[in-house]
């Protein structure tokens, strides 16, 4: 499991924190964008303080909330883990995908201000995520759909990988040793 984390939780981590970051210095919050594909994808810069399809944004202690929902999803993953029940490839893919969208998230969430975007600047708990990938595909349910970053997409990944491996993998629980 380590080497998975390294070897794709840890990069996507990263491209996720990259991509977000060059969005705060290239693009101002809501106010410039980029089309990509004509009339199909757009890059810009949104925040969002609360969780999928910009539900709870703007919503008092909404930081304070979904930080201790991811907090306690990785401890979670981490007991469940210990328990055995990620037993194969597609699970265990899964999981470091879940654990590198739910870091990368929680990362904006802690770090970044809304003065400027940037982390790290001495306040804490007053961030959002950036949200830069705008998809509108012209028809229901895509039209508009809402805006979403890479750990967006690694949390979407996992759970349809978590998903497929309900059906096809058999958990192989830990057996407690007796003394």
């Amino acid at each position: 499991m380590i080497r998975l984390f390294l070897l794709l939780s840890l990069p996507l981590y990263i491209l996720d924190q990259f991509s977000k970051s060059w969005i705060v210095q290239h693009f101002k919050l809501y106010d410039t964008e980029q089309e990509v594909i004509p009339g199909v994808f757009w890059l810009h810069h949104a925040s969002n303080t609360g969780v999928a399809f910009g539900m709870f944004n703007g919503t008092q202690n909404a930081n304070y909330v979904f930080a201790a929902v991811s907090l306690a999803a990785l401890i979670f993953i981490y007991v469940m883990n210990g328990k055995g029940l990620f037993p194969g490839k597609l699970s265990r893919t899964a999981v470091a995908l879940l654990v590198s969208g739910v870091f990368g998230n929680l990362t904006d969430r802690l770090f970044r201000n809304h003065d400027g975007g940037k982390l790290f600047d001495g306040t804490f708990f007053d961030g959002y995520v950036v949200d830069f990938l705008r998809f509108d595909f012209g028809f229901w349910p895509f039209h508009p759909w809402p805006s979403f970053n890479v750990a967006d997409s690694c949390v979407v990944c996992a759970a349809i990988l978590l998903a497929v491996a309900s059906f096809v993998e058999t958990p192989t629980p830990v057996k407690k040793s007796t003394k």
